[in-house]
C-alpha cells in the first residue's frame, strides 16, 4: 500500500525542476508511504512512489521497479501474487525479488493489458512502456484503491490523492458545480469520472487508461464488468456453500502479509464474521480489533456483539475507544484535510478515531467490512427491489410472500406496513434512474441554483432486468460504495495504514450477481448467503441478530449542537454561492431554533463551508 504520484511535460525541460516537482507532490501524500520514496526520471516521463512495506520487507521491494524494460509504481495489493507468479515461472519468468510489485510488471510483460483480470486485489498503478512509448494505468474493478489524474493538451499528471497536485502547473481550483450539488443532494463524493474540481478526472472502476505519448492523447476502456447471466439452478444450501468457500478462501489470500494483520470490528454481520473466520480457523495469530462506541441516552453501543467474538476466540483482542468532545472538535481540521472532500457524514468521524486507535498500537493492515450490504442485499432500499421483482413477474404472490415474512420478521406496525409496499410497488413501476432523480431533487430541500434544477448530472441505465440487480449494480460502481471506499482510503492512509476489504473480491460478487434475490433474503433474513453459510462460525447472539443499526453516530445533532456548535454559528455563505443562499439560510435558521428535520443536510452544508475555508484546496 503505498502512494503514487507522476506526469509527463514536455514543457519542463529543466531535470531539477521535475525532481523537485516529484519531490513535492510526492511529499504532500508521504503520510501514504512513510517507509521509503523516490522517483524515476528520464526524458518527459516522471514517477515517483511513496512505500508503506506490506510484503517483502527488504529494499527489494522499493519502486519505481524495473524489469525488462517496464518502470512501474504501484498502490495496492495482489493478493493472488503467489499463484500468478508460479505460472510465470512455468513460462520461463524469473524473479529477483518477493513482491507483488514485480508480479504486477512480468504479468503485463506477458499478457499485456489483459493482465488485470486475472489479479485478485486492489491496485493503482501506472507502468512505463518505453517500447510502446505508453503509460500504461490501470485502477481495480471496484475502485478501492484512487487514481486521480489531469490532461491537458500535451500534458499529463497523475496521482493517488487531490494533495499531490497543489503543484500541478495545469490544474486550476474551479469547482465542480455539478458534483458539488450531488455531494449535497445525493452524498456522492466523486461520480464516474468526475472530482470536486473541473479539470481533475478520476479513472472509474474496472478501466484502464492509455496515455500515447506521442500524439499524447489518453483512451480508456472498461476490462471487466458484471454481466446479465441466467440465474444459477442451485438449490439454496448449495449457494450458502459455495459463498462460503468463495468468502474463506478470500479471507485467506487477504491475510497475506509480512507485518501483522488486525481488523476493524463493530457487532454487526461483516466485520463479526471477519474476525470468526479468523478466530476459528486462525487460532495461531494473534488477531487484534479496533472498535469505536458511544455510551449514554440514545446512543448506539455495540460492545455487547463485539465482546461475543472476543469471549468466543482467544487469539482475538480488543480494543475500545469513544473519542470526547474534545478530541473530535481538537481534529477536525486534521480530518477534514487528510479526506479531500466533504466530511459527508458524521460517521467518517468515528472511523477516523478507528484507524488512529489501530496506528497507536502499531497497526499496518487491517481488515475490514465494507462492501458486502451493495450485493448481498444488506440495506432496507434493497428488499424493495426484492419485493418489487416478485410483484412485476408471472407470479406476483412470490414478491408478496417475501414482503409478509419480512414485516412479520421486522415487527412493523400497519401503517409502516403499508409504507413498505408503496415503495416496493413505486421500485417496481419506475426505473432506477428515476428513483435517483427525485432522491435528488426532493429527499432533502434542493439547495441548486434554479437553472441546474432539471439539468440532471448523472444517468443510471438499467443495466439489469432484475430491479435488485440494477440497484445493486449501482450501490457498487455508482452511488454509495465509491463514497465509502474513498473515505476508508483516505482514513486509513492517512495513520500509513493498509486498510483491506475481502468482501470485495469480485468472485464473491460475481457469484452473488448469479444468485436469484430470493435465496439472498430467504425466509425474509438479511444477506442468507453470508449470515447462513458462516453459521458455524458465528456466535448465536451475532448469527441472530436481524436488526441493522449501521455506523450510528451523534454527529448531525449531538456534536453540532455541542462541540461543533461554532461550525453552525460561524457558517460564512460566501463559500456556498454556488448554492440557493436563501434557502440553505432558512435551513439553517430553522436547525438553530431547535428543528432537526433537516439535521443531515445541516451537517453536510456545515462540512462544505468548513472545507471550502480549512481543506487543502488546489490552487495554481
Amino acid at each position: 500500500m503505498c502512494g503514487i504520484a507522476g506526469f509527463f511535460d514536455k514543457q519542463i525541460n529543466n531535470k531539477e525542476e521535475k525532481k523537485h516537482l516529484i519531490n513535492s507532490m510526492l511529499s504532500a501524500i508521504k503520510h501514504r508511504g512513510p517507509d521509503f520514496s523516490d522517483s524515476y526520471i528520464s526524458g518527459d516521463i516522471v514517477l515517483g512512489h511513496n512505500r508503506l512495506s506490506i510484503i517483502d520487507l527488504t529494499d527489494n521491494g522499493n519502486q519505481p521497479m524495473h524489469y525488462k524494460g517496464h518502470i512501474l509504481t504501484y498502490n495496492g495489493e495482489i493478493y493472488n501474487y503467489l499463484e500468478i507468479k508460479k505460472d510465470l515461472k512455468s513460462k520461463g519468468y524469473k524473479f529477483k525479488t518477493n513482491s507483488d510489485t514485480e508480479v504486477i510488471i512480468a504479468a503485463y510483460d506477458f499478457w499485456g493489458e489483459k493482465c488485470v483480470t486475472r489479479f485478485i486485489g486492489m491496485w493503482a498503478f501506472v507502468i512505463w512502456d518505453a517500447n510502446r512509448r505508453i503509460l500504461f494505468c490501470s485502477r481495480d474493478r471496484f475502485g478501492i484503491k484512487p487514481f486521480y489524474y489531469v490532461h491537458k493538451n500535451d500534458r499529463f499528471y497523475f496521482g493517488s490523492e487531490y494533495k499531490a497536485f497543489q503543484k500541478c502547473p495545469i490544474l486550476n481550483s474551479d469547482l465542480n458545480i455539478e458534483q458539488i450539488y450531488m455531494s449535497l443532494q445525493l452524498k456522492w463524493t466523486g461520480y464516474q469520472s468526475n472530482t470536486f474540481y473541473k479539470n481533475l478526472d478520476q479513472i472509474k472502476p474496472s478501466h484502464n487508461l492509455i496515455f500515447d505519448i506521442d500524439t499524447a492523447s489518453i483512451r480508456t476502456y472498461k476490462y471487466w464488468d458484471i454481466l446479465e447471466k441466467e440465474k444459477s439452478k442451485l438449490s439454496i444450501s448449495e449457494h450458502t456453500d459455495k459463498f462460503q468457500e468463495l468468502f474463506l478462501d478470500s479471507i485467506d489470500l487477504h491475510l497475506r502479509s509480512d507485518v501483522p494483520v488486525g481488523g476493524t470490528l463493530s457487532g454487526g454481520l461483516d466485520s463479526s464474521a471477519i474476525a470468526s473466520i479468523i478466530g476459528r480457523d486462525y487460532s495461531d495469530i494473534e488477531f487484534n480489533t479496533f472498535t469505536i462506541y458511544y455510551d449514554g441516552k440514545g446512543e448506539v453501543d455495540e460492545r455487547p456483539y463485539v465482546k461475543m467474538i472476543h469471549d468466543q476466540f482467544s487469539n482475538i483482542h480488543g480494543y475500545f475507544k469513544q473519542p470526547s468532545d474534545l478530541e473530535i472538535r481538537n481534529e477536525l481540521d486534521n480530518i477534514i484535510n487528510c479526506l479531500d472532500v466533504p466530511v459527508l457524514s458524521s460517521s467518517i468521524i468515528s472511523q477516523y478515531f478507528v484507524m488512529k486507535m489501530a496506528a497507536e498500537k502499531g497497526m499496518k493492515v487491517l481488515l475490514d467490512g465494507q462492501g458486502s450490504d451493495e450485493y448481498l442485499i444488506g440495506y432496507m432500499q434493497s428488499y424493495y427491489r426484492v419485493v418489487a421483482d416478485g410483484l412485476i413477474s408471472k407470479n406476483p404472490s412470490k414478491g408478496l410472500d417475501i414482503f409478509i415474512k419480512h414485516i412479520k420478521e421486522q415487527g412493523y406496525s400497519s401503517k409502516e406496513a403499508v409504507l413498505r409496499l408503496l415503495k416496493s410497488i413505486l421500485a417496481g413501476l419506475v426505473s432506477e434512474h428515476q428513483l435517483f432523480k427525485h432522491a435528488y431533487k426532493h429527499y432533502d430541500p434542493f439547495l441548486g441554483l434554479s437553472e441546474y434544477v432539471d439539468d440532471l448530472p448523472f444517468h443510471l441505465e438499467d443495466t439489469f432486468d432484475s430491479k435488485t440487480d440494477n440497484y445493486s449494480y449501482h450501490k457498487l460502481f455508482n452511488t454509495e460504495l465509491q463514497d465509502l471506499l474513498l473515505f476508508e482510503d483516505r482514513n486509513s492512509m492517512n495513520f500509513s495504514i493498509e486498510s483491506r476489504v475481502p468482501f470485495l473480491d469480485h468472485r464473491l460478487v460475481e457469484f452473488a450477481f448469479s444468485v436469484p434475490s430470493d435465496h439472498k433474503v430467504y425466509q425474509a433474513q438479511s444477506k442468507y448467503l453470508l449470515r447462513e453459510g458462516l453459521k458455524k462460525y458465528l456466535p448465536a447472539g451475532i448469527y441472530n441478530r436481524r436488526d441493522k443499526k449501521g455506523f450510528v453516530t451523534p454527529g448531525a445533532v449531538k456534536w453540532l449542537r455541542g462541540p461543533l456548535k461554532d461550525l453552525v454559528e460561524d457558517l460564512d455563505y460566501k463559500n456556498l454561492s454556488m448554492l440557493n443562499i436563501k434557502k440553505a439560510k432558512g435551513i439553517i435558521k430553522s436547525y438553530k431554533k431547535g428543528n432537526n428535520k433537516n439535521a443531515d443536510l445541516v451537517w453536510r452544508l456545515v462540512m462544505f463551508n468548513e472545507w471550502i475555508k480549512r481543506s487543502n484546496a488546489l490552487k495554481n
